[in-house]
């Protein structure tokens, strides 16, 4: 099994001020989709460093989130997650995780007795339920409307 790669908790006031900033200075280059070699300074030396075009937009994305004080956790995509993972990425109990499973509405693995749930499984899982609960937000706000409840149309 894989294990989460790296878990970063919301960052302190201070770490989300220069999230913010470094975001800012290095959007511009990321728009541009290439490999972004930058510099490097310590005590010692000055050097280059090259980014791949990939992890560039995946340091935006860490920046963006942790400039919004949001904490972060980085796992690769072919992970698989115990129950206690699965269920803490869906913020929902174990116990309500494994309902999940059995009615299989998210697919899994056993492993003797332990089940192992694919990262993608969840995210998609996630994404489903996420569109769901739009629609359903955007059908209360059009009768909202139609019944003259406050709500006008843009």
């Amino acid at each position: 099994m894989t294990q989460l790669a790296h878990r970063q908790l919301p960052p302190s006031a201070q770490d989300a001020a220069i999230a913010r900033v470094s975001g800012q200075l290095l959007s511009r280059y990321a728009r541009q989709k290439r490999p972004l070699t930058l510099r490097v300074t310590d005590a010692e030396q000055d050097r280059p460093l090259e980014l791949p075009a990939g992890a560039v937009a995946l340091l935006m994305d860490i920046l963006e989130a942790m400039a919004a004080g949001r904490g972060i956790t980085l796992m690769p995509e072919n992970a698989e997650l115990t129950t206690v993972q699965a269920a803490e990425v869906l913020n929902v109990s174990r116990p309500f995780l494994i309902k999940l499973l059995d009615e299989g509405a998210i697919s899994h693995r056993k492993v003797g007795k332990h089940r192992r749930i694919r990262i993608e499984d969840v995210m998609a899982y996630k994404a489903a339920i996420d569109r769901e609960r739009e629609s359903v937000l955007d059908q209360l706000v059009s009768e909202a409307q139609e019944q003259g409840m406050g709500y006008s149309r843009p």
